[in-house]
C-alpha cells in the first residue's frame, strides 16, 4: 500500500497539536477518591495514548503500586491532594521512558521539598514552570521532525523504487529512536550525578558525625 508521504508528515505534526497539556489550575483544589482520580486522568490524557479506545492512563492497582514504591505519598483518610494528582502526572510521562528505582531518585527530592508545603513556592509552582515550556518546545519539535523527516526522503536513492518507501520510512524511525535512547540515556546519567552527589553528601555528614562521636569518646577517656 502506498502511503502518502507529505499526509504522513501533517498527520505526525497534528499529533503534537493534541497532546493534552493539563494545567494545575485544571486540578481540583479539593481531595479526591480515587475513583475520582483515575475518572480525571483518564477524561484529561485519553487522546494522548496510542490506542485510546483501548489504553489505560491509570487505573486503582497502578497507584497502589506507585505508593508501594515510593514513588506517590500514601493518601490521607483514602483521599488525595492536588499534589498526589501532580505527581502522578509527572510519573506518567517518566514511566514510558524511565525505570521505577530512577523515578524514585527524580521524585524523592521533590517530594521532600515541595509536596503539601505551605510556602508559595510548591508543586503547583514547579509544575507550572516545567510544563509552561510545553508550546515553545512543541515549535521547536515540530521543525526538528521537519528536518529529520526531509532527511529520511533523501535516503535509500538507489534502492528498488518499490522498496524505497518503506526505506526511508524506516529511516525516519531510526532517526527518532536515535533521538530518544540519546536523551534517555542523559537523563539517566543526570539521575546517576545527582544520587552520587547525594551519597557523597550523607557519607561525609555521617563521617563527620563519627569523627564527633570519636572525638567525644576519646576525651571522656582522657
Amino acid at each position: 500500500m502506498t502511503i502518502n508521504i507529505e499526509d504522513l508528515l501533517s498527520s505526525i505534526l497534528g499529533s503534537l497539536d493534541r497532546i493534552e497539556y493539563i494545567r494545575a489550575e485544571d486540578i481540583p483544589d479539593i481531595d479526591l477518591y480515587m475513583d475520582q482520580v483515575t475518572t480525571f486522568m483518564e477524561s484529561h490524557l485519553r487522546t494522548s495514548t496510542r490506542n485510546p479506545q483501548n489504553d489505560k492512563i491509570l487505573t486503582k492497582t497502578m497507584i497502589n503500586n506507585y505508593a508501594k514504591n515510593d514513588l506517590l505519598p500514601p493518601p490521607v483518610r483514602k483521599k488525595y491532594s492536588k499534589d498526589h494528582v501532580l505527581l502522578l502526572i509527572f510519573i506518567y510521562y517518566y514511566k514510558g521512558i524511565l525505570s521505577i528505582s530512577d523515578i524514585q531518585e527524580l521524585l524523592k527530592p521533590i517530594k521532600e521539598r515541595f509536596f503539601a508545603k505551605g510556602s508559595e513556592f510548591n508543586l503547583s509552582s514547579v509544575y507550572e514552570e516545567v510544563f509552561g515550556l510545553e508550546q515553545e518546545q512543541t515549535i521547536v519539535m515540530k521543525a526538528d521532525l521537519e528536518e529529520k523527516f526531509r532527511i529520511a526522503q533523501k535516503t535509500f536513492a538507489d534502492a528498488p523504487e518499490d522498496s524505497q518507501e518503506f526505506l526511508r520510512l524506516f529511516s525516519f524511525i531510526c532517526m527518532l529512536s536515535f533521538d530518544v535512547y540519546v536523551k534517555t540515556l542523559l537523563v539517566e546519567k543526570m539521575i546517576d550525578g545527582f544520587v552520587k552527589k547525594k551519597n557523597e553528601g550523607e557519607y561525609r555528614k555521617s563521617k563527620g558525625q563519627e569523627d564527633k562521636d570519636t572525638a567525644v569518646r576519646s576525651g571522656r577517656e582522657d
